[in-house]
């Protein structure tokens, strides 16, 4: 069944409540780490303020919507993985920055419905940014609305990309990407938290992005975002985006043929695989 603004609306108040939480959580750790550690990959890494964000946002959610399923970055797969209802989390985008007091991180919580992302809140307590949208609802930063950038050619772009945590094991890890963009635009931009790089897009302060090897709950609450700015969210080759993926290509939707064209025909740089 179709869910009304009203019932949206609600959805989107708690998925805000609960970013909100957990940015509380990262400002109060901010600075102050005493245990980071490393997950399997170098550079993949965790820490209390991971967890305890984490545990801040589960709890609003589960307070409310029980029943719902939740995919989390550190805590898994909770509840009725058969519920329509899925809660995509990620309590710390970018923690690598955050430990090391690189301002560029954030909160985010998606909600995806039957598989479609329908609301998404991004918030970067740093900056204390918040970025909101609801399928249908439009898209809002600090409580007024956005848009995407009316930027029409590549040359005349800013692009943000990044590099997922295998890069060093295997050739399709976006160094050539990243090197044929930069000599076409006016820069490429890696900013180290893919759902801040989509909240970008949408408020028109950057132009595109694409990435490779990101998870659900990288992109589940800035795909709503974009797309509610006037923004466009496909696969690589315009093809309808599979959150399953991993690939996402995200623009204004001026650039975005252009932008799928130039990646299309970069070839890796391979020997970049083995360094």
């Amino acid at each position: 069944m179709p869910y009304s603004p009203q019932q949206l609306q609600i959805f989107l108040d708690i998925a805000t409540e609960a970013a909100i939480a957990g940015g509380a959580v990262l400002q109060h750790y901010a600075g102050n780490l005493k245990n980071i550690q490393e997950k399997g990959r170098p550079g993949d890494l965790v820490t209390e303020a991971d967890k305890a964000a984490e545990a801040a946002i589960l709890s609003v959610i589960d307070r409310h919507f029980p029943n719902h399923a939740i995919l989390a970055e550190e805590s898994g797969k909770i509840g009725d993985q058969a519920s329509e209802f899925l809660w995509a989390i990620d309590p710390l985008d970018g923690t690598t920055n955050y430990a090391h007091q690189y301002p560029f991180y954030a909160v985010s919580v998606g909600l995806l419905i039957r598989g479609i992302p329908a609301i998404g809140v991004i918030f970067d307590p740093f900056h204390e940014d918040l970025f909101q949208a609801a399928q249908g609802l439009g898209a809002m930063l600090n409580r007024r609305p956005i848009q995407v950038s009316q930027v029409t050619n590549l040359s005349r772009s800013l692009l943000v990309t990044g590099f997922a945590y295998d890069r060093h094991e295997t050739p399709d890890n976006n160094y050539a990407e990243f090197c044929h963009l930069t000599h076409i635009t006016q820069g490429v931009r890696r900013g180290g938290a893919a759902s801040l790089d989509l909240a970008y897009v949408a408020c028109g302060r950057l132009d595109g992005f694409w990435e490779r090897g990101l998870s659900p709950w990288d992109m589940a609450a800035g795909v709503v975002i974009v797309e509610e700015s006037g923004g466009k969210v496909t696969a690589y080759d315009e093809g309808a985006f599979v959150i399953e993926s991993g690939r996402i290509l995200a623009t204004n939707g001026h650039l975005h043929a252009a932008l799928s064209q130039e990646l299309l025909k970069t070839q890796p740089l391979a020997e970049y695989s083995s360094l």
